[in-house]
């Protein structure tokens, strides 16, 4: 691939955070700016699609113009636009594509779909614009384990843009398993950061909870630990005992880290990559970010915690690469709400 120097403006809506950023040459952060609807949503205990596309909607131009005003930048300085196509909620997908769009055609400026695991994958190349000494890019062929809310897989990429999906979630992602246990454990939303609160005070092995390997398979199910943990609240609440809430989180935590780690490991040494990324909302929990710096076998990259959930520097990062290799979509460009990677 020959790369060229580009300034690309990413927006990202495809769940509840709406995002814009500016980022030179794939991996220079200019500016990143991220309007979160947490609070919108907390009552709710999880994201109510009406509400996520309607306060897009409110927001999506004052976050493109913020994210301009802090790169010192206008549109005439853009070379094109990157925008999550999809996977994602349809409404909110919907309102970053047009905004897109509209910026694309009123400045007939290249527009480039992004698939939003796509731009998780490239979250671990960025870095902010003053740092004095830019990390190396990641090497290939790597191996990318992906988990948020939504998406608990495994892919092997062997060059830029070039994926192979190995395996991911039958049942619940490993992100939805957390803020389920959350409300089992009357816990506050997001549940993965309330759980990851709890657990620093508990014991990880209170509770031998099931570990689903799925052997001879490189894909995971967290159903079978989230109903064992159901049981077991079920059970203590019957004998009228209080919750050990710390104790249940921690070996909770314990076991999806566990499985996730296993096999990503054992995924590493059958396809003998060269590196390890761990990206999407999960992995800013410390115990998973632990666990995958503590081995020496692999060089682990992790983007910073605020690469890790949701952002639109890491879909203008993809889309440069895209726009190195001439891909540019048509302003009739539709959104994918169940898009895969590969």
């Amino acid at each position: 691939m020959k790369l060229k120097s580009a300034r690309l403006l990413g927006i990202e809506t495809s769940c509840d955070e709406t995002a814009a950023a500016v980022v030179e040459n794939g991996r220079e952060i200019l500016s990143n700016v991220v309007a979160t609807q947490i609070d919108l949503h907390t009552k709710y205990g999880g994201v109510f699609p009406e509400v996520a596309s309607r306060q897009h909607i409110r927001t999506i131009y004052p976050v493109i113009d913020e994210a301009l005003q802090k790169a010192n930048l206008g549109l005439a300085d853009i070379d094109a636009i990157a925008v999550t196509r999809g996977p994602g909620l349809a409404g909110s997908l919907v309102v970053g594509m047009n905004a897109a769009k509209g910026l694309a055609l009123g400045r007939q400026l290249p527009l480039i779909g992004v698939n939003h695991l796509e731009g998780h994958i490239y979250s671990a190349w960025l870095y902010p614009a003053d740092t004095p000494k830019p990390p190396p890019p990641p090497e290939f062929p790597q191996l990318a384990l992906l988990v948020s809310g939504g998406h608990s897989e495994l892919n092997l990429v062997q060059d830029h843009l070039q994926y192979q999906r190995l395996g991911g979630t039958l049942d619940d992602a490993a992100g939805e398993a957390f803020d389920k246990v959350a409300r089992m454990l009357r816990l506050p939303y997001p549940g993965g950061p309330a759980i990851q609160k709890a657990a620093r005070e508990g014991n990880p092995q209170a509770f031998p909870f099931p570990r689903s390997r799925l052997e001879n398979t490189w894909n995971f199910s967290f159903s079978g630990l989230k109903t064992a943990v159901l049981r077991e609240v079920r059970a203590l609440e019957e004998e009228n005992r209080s919750l050990p809430v710390p104790n249940l989180a921690a070996s909770f935590q314990e076991a999806v880290v566990s499985v996730l780690f296993e096999k990503t490991m054992k995924a590493a040494r059958d396809y003998a990559v060269k590196s390890i990324l761990v990206a999407g909302g999960v992995s800013a929990n410390e115990a998973l970010r632990k666990t995958f710096t503590s081995q020496t076998e692999f060089p682990v990259h992790i983007p910073p915690l605020s690469l890790c959930t949701d952002n639109a520097a890491m879909i203008a990062s993809a889309g440069y690469y895209h726009f190195c290799l001439g891909h540019v979509d048509p302003l009739d460009l539709d959104v994918l709400p169940n898009w895969p990677l590969s």
